[in-house]
């Protein structure tokens, strides 16, 4: 691993500093890198305007896609990029720990309370941590690896089945190349797995690969597949790679030659995989899609072996282990008295009979007093409410448990970053709307939250001065005015067990 150059002690101990984004933080690895040479930096108002106008930097460098770094504007009104002592940014991992420094030489306004900050970045202290760290080596490192003559390059961002196997060794046989992996690695998930699970998935095939280097490289997705093309094509470049195998609609760039492959089907004549239109309709079997592949998956069916090695097979039901051992978020949302808590506490009950996984409840008021107290009902507080709860329930459904949430969350948006978090961690999130219509609740009003809202002694309160955002993606809606608890618990279990997040049980009488 390269050495990191080291900040004087009084610049680092005043010297700002910000944690990027996830995508931000990917491109700051590989600026520091070198993958993206020429680039050795976020870039400025300038760059960003020549990129746009002509695909080149404003020093005539040819590049096509932005790389720019955006900050909090109360945070950028601290930096001036003609005082040295106050033109250095400290950019941190997610932990809060110093990766590398920007000196920026260009701040200026992107939108309302967000500033666009460009400059060059030095790497700081060793690097980074993180599962994997001896792969993530820098192109400089791997080109001195590589032997003479042509490199096929392939972005493997998926795991590696059969079909693609055999279209990597097709292409590395005809071209007399060595092969160069680069397997993508980033905060999150990539293509529904893991970036750990996806290396180790990658690594179980390497016995089925022409003679291979393979490489960690923290390319994060971008917005469009075009961008995401050109910027794979430019590090593949950087790494030494001079042919690059197409795993999609893959466009050329940064000089390297793109190779299409032709689609492979299976043989059933002789067990190969060959191109299509080779094989006679009645023994051609079809590379199983996705969807399929995570169908088997999800329902505890084998991958078929004329499909996919067994040991790959085996990383990925690690990975993705069948729907009803794997975690879950149950995440119950509707007007305050509509039942979610009284429902919560059912399912908990019946799940924890079952006795399959761990089951941990997070009401929404024992949450509020023990989680997140302090919190008003302001629409940011209660968008970090829900944020918090979302995050502790995601991280109960990465080991394997399964956490119930019962909050109010009146906001789609609040809604959505909890599934993106339970989705994140690897686990399953079902969101059930308990839409009892707000006059039942009002009538119930166990609490007098109602009654206090309509005096005025209450601000804030959902369905009286604050709105109730609907969910248009609630996987099972009750209603509670005309359906017992039983009856709704009754109902959600019964989507949970169609689904495969449970196993059916027969009743006892």
């Amino acid at each position: 691993m390269s050495n990191g150059w080291v900040l004087p002690d009084e610049v680092l101990r005043d010297a700002p500093a910000y944690t990027p984004r996830p995508g931000e933080l990917a491109d700051l690895e590989l600026l520091v890198s070198g993958a993206y040479a020429p680039l050795t930096g976020f870039m400025t108002r300038a760059d960003l305007a020549s990129v746009s106008r002509r695909g080149r930097l404003a020093d005539g460098a040819p590049w096509q896609v932005p790389v720019a770094l955006q900050v909090p504007a109360s945070l950028a009104d601290g930096l001036d990029p003609a005082d040295p002592a106050r033109r250095v940014l400290v950019l941190s991992d997610g932990e809060g720990a110093p990766v590398a420094s920007l000196e920026v030489t260009d701040v200026w306004s992107a939108r309302e309370g967000v500033a666009g900050v460009g400059g060059t970045v030095r790497r700081l202290g060793d690097g980074g941590h993180g599962p994997f760290q001896r792969l993530r080596r820098s192109p400089e490192e791997i080109r001195a690896l590589l032997p003479p003559g042509r490199v096929l390059g392939v972005v493997a961002d998926r795991p590696l089945h059969r079909p693609q196997l055999a279209q990597i060794a097709h292409a590395a046989r005809t071209l007399g190349a060595h092969l160069l992996v680069m397997i993508p690695v980033a905060e999150g998930t990539i293509n529904g797995l893991p970036s750990e699970a996806l290396v180790r998935a990658v690594f179980a095939a390497r016995d089925r690969m022409p003679p291979a280097t393979l490489v960690a490289v923290p390319l994060a997705r971008r917005r469009d597949e075009i961008s995401d093309a050109l910027l794979q094509a430019r590090v593949a470049a950087a790494y030494g790679v001079t042919h690059l195998l197409s795993t999609g609609e893959m466009l050329s760039g940064a000089g390297l030659r793109v190779l299409v492959p032709r689609e492979l089907a299976y043989d059933n004549r002789d067990g190969q995989w060959r191109w299509r239109e080779d094989i006679p309709p009645r023994n051609r079997r079809l590379a199983l899609s996705q969807a399929e592949i995570d169908d088997l998956l999800d329902r505890g069916f084998p991958l078929p072996e004329w499909h996919t090695p067994p040991a790959v097979a085996k990383e990925l039901v690690r990975a993705r282990p069948p729907r009803r051992h794997r975690g879950l978020v149950l995440f119950l949302t509707g007007f305050s008295g509509s039942g979610k808590s009284t429902i919560a506490r059912g399912l908990a009950d019946v799940l924890r009979e079952g006795g399959d996984r761990t089951v941990t409840l997070l009401d929404g008021d024992v949450v509020r007093r023990e989680l997140s107290a302090g919190l008003t009902f302001s629409k940011a507080d209660r968008d970090l409410n829900v944020r918090r709860i979302g995050w502790v329930a995601a991280e109960i459904a990465r080991h394997r448990g399964v956490g119930i949430c019962c909050p109010i969350a009146p906001y789609a948006a609040a809604r959505t970053t909890a599934r993106e978090m339970a989705h994140a961690a690897g686990a399953g999130f079902v969101l059930v709307h308990v839409a009892t219509p707000i006059e039942v609740c009002e009538q119930r009003d166990r609490k007098g939250l109602y009654a206090r809202a309509r005096a005025g002694l209450l601000t804030g309160m959902t369905g009286i001065d604050d709105p109730y955002e609907v969910p248009t993606d609630a996987d099972v809606v009750v209603d509670t005015t005309g359906m017992s608890i039983d009856e709704a618990v009754q109902a959600v279990m019964h989507h949970l067990t169609e689904t495969g997040w449970v196993e059916p049980r027969l009743q006892s009488t």
